[in-house]
Parts: structure tokens; sequence; C-alpha cells
């Protein structure tokens, strides 16, 4: 079977003077999926959604949105994609009901007091509508905002860390409004800070370290490269080495220490391996326990064992265009 992708990059590449900011970044996206792009800050990420968005030019290489080329038909992919910035884009002065009739006119939809009404309806807004939206929550606004990106239901839909800063509940209803949005088939690009958020939304995740795409793969197959996790808590500091000649033993990896817990940890990639099989090997060593714990890795773990600090970066988001 032949996947399609929504968006498909070759070698994407910019720069802001003497900071390469992308280095060749190449990302497949297959339609009616969502792909989380995770990354440290000044890895590439909004740079990255700003090229694929047409907001900015790329300095090398090739990509395609929603089947159009980026370069020579920039108009066409701006018709067919939606986006969320993490700059909100509505006008205070005006309601939530008269933002997306604005919204609904500039994009040339039809029925759009209809549309609007669907949509504030949707995320929860439509108690609010009437109201000029300088006077609502923080959260409410980054909804309404959302919601205007959708106006004209995009073929693929870019979210630049749309729910940095809401609430639980609001939060919520942007990823119950995502996954229906798949369900339709429509293809979602997300940049986010809440690893949870990738972990319950994304069917594929792209990290992108120094301006690469450095590893892609759905959060399962992510998490099986890092491995589970196994921690020992002991008694005094005397105990401490004998546990991590243990755990060094039946993980072969290099055990972490933290002397002021008495804790010693390790990753292992061991599927064979139990919380009582490294109690009775613990005993057996007498060291004296008193809290082993072993758990799956998290994309906590990933993040951090796969990605480097981009400190000599420039940071996206002073890029403002």
């Amino acid at each position: 079977m032949t996947t399609t992708y929504a968006v498909l990059s070759e070698g994407l590449e910019k720069r802001f003077g003497e900071v390469r900011a992308l280095r060749g970044l190449d990302l497949a996206v297959a339609e009616g999926t969502v792909c989380a792009v995770l990354g440290p800050n000044g890895a590439g990420k909004t740079t990255a959604v700003r090229l694929l968005t047409t907001l900015l030019r790329p300095d090398a290489g090739s990509a395609r949105v929603a089947g159009c080329d980026l370069v020579r038909e920039a108009a066409a992919v701006r018709h067919r994609i939606g986006v969320t910035g993490q700059d909100t884009s509505i006008d205070g002065d005006l309601t939530g009901r008269e933002n997306l009739r604005l919204f609904a006119r500039l994009h040339r939809v039809r029925g759009a007091a209809g549309r609007a009404a669907e949509l504030l309806d949707r995320f929860g807004l439509a108690e609010a509508a009437d109201r000029p939206a300088s006077g609502w929550s923080g959260g409410m606004r980054r909804r309404l905002d959302l919601a205007a990106s959708l106006i004209r239901r995009p073929e693929v839909l870019f979210l630049d860390e749309p729910t940095t800063g809401l609430d639980p509940a609001s939060r919520t209803l942007i990823w119950d409004a995502v996954r229906e949005l798949t369900g339709q088939g429509t293809t979602v690009l997300l940049t986010t800070q809440y690893l949870e958020e990738a972990d319950r939304l994304a069917d594929d995740i792209a990290l992108v370290d120094r301006g690469r795409v450095a590893h892609t793969g759905s959060p399962d197959q992510l998490k099986d490269r890092i491995g589970a996790y196994a921690e020992v808590v002991v008694a005094d500091a005397d105990a401490l080495v004998r546990a991590a000649g243990v755990l060094d033993r039946l993980t072969g990896a290099e055990p972490s220490l933290d002397r002021e817990r008495n804790a010693v940890g390790a990753v292992t990639r061991d599927r064979t391996l139990t919380l009582p099989r490294l109690v009775r090997a613990l005993d057996a060593a007498g060291v004296p326990l008193l809290d082993a714990t072993l758990r799956p890795p998290t994309l906590d773990d990933v993040f951090l064992r796969l990605t480097r600090p981009s400190a000599h970066l420039i940071d996206d988001k002073e890029r403002a265009v």
C-alpha cells in the first residue's frame, strides 16, 4: 500500500545571519495523521512551521504541502492549510462571533454565520460569543484562535504550541477537536512543549535536534529505543556501591547515582528483567533495600535521552517576522 504524504520536505535549510536554524530538515507526514514535532528550544521547530506555512522562504531544499510545491505554488498551499501560531490572531475589539465571521469573509467561505456558530459551539464559546474578545480569558481566546484556523476546513492544520498556558479543561477541548479533525481526514502537524500531549495525540513523532530531524517513530517505537528504567533506594551510602554493581550486571548500562537520596538507577532494554528478579538479585548481594521500582519509559525519557540542548542557536520565538 502506497502512503500519501500531506507534508513532505527534503533538505530544508534556513539561515538567520550566521545562525543555521535548519540544516537539512527531512519530514514526512502521512495524510490524516497527527505528527508531533518535538525538540529543545532553538532546535528549529517554529522555523520549520514558518517555512511549511509559507511565512518564510527556504534557503535550500524542497517541500510539498497538501500536494503543492512550497515555493512555486505558495498561494495554493495557503489556500489548503490552517495555522494556529504561538501568538493569537484574533481582534480583541470584535466579539467572538464577529471574529469568526470576519475570517470566513476573508476566506470567501459561504454561510459565514452558520460556520461561525458551529465553531463557537464546538469549542464551548457560544455563551460568550457576543462579548468583545478582549474581555475573554486566555484559554477562551486561544480556543477562538484555533476555531478561526478551522473556518475553511483545511486539508493540513499547523498547530504551533496550541495549548501553552491553557487550563486542563481548555486543553481537553482542543485535544478532542484535533482527534475529530483527523477522523475526518485532516492532517495535523503539531509542535508542543507538553510531552503528554504528544503521547496522547500523535501517530508519529519527529524529534528535531540542531536543525534536523534526528529521530522518528510512533510514541511506542521511540520509547522502545530507550528501554525501561530501574531505580533502587538503599539504606546507606555503603550499600549504594553494591546496588550499583547489581544494576550494572543486570542492565548492562552504567548506573546513575543520587547520593542525597541513596538511590541508584539505570536504563535496561532487557525485556526479561522483572521487579521480583531485581529484588532477588539485590537480596543475594546483601543490599539493605528500602524501595525498588521498574517502570516503562516515558516520552520525557525519550526527549532527554535523544536530544541535546541547542544553546548555540537563537530561540525560534525571537525571530518574529
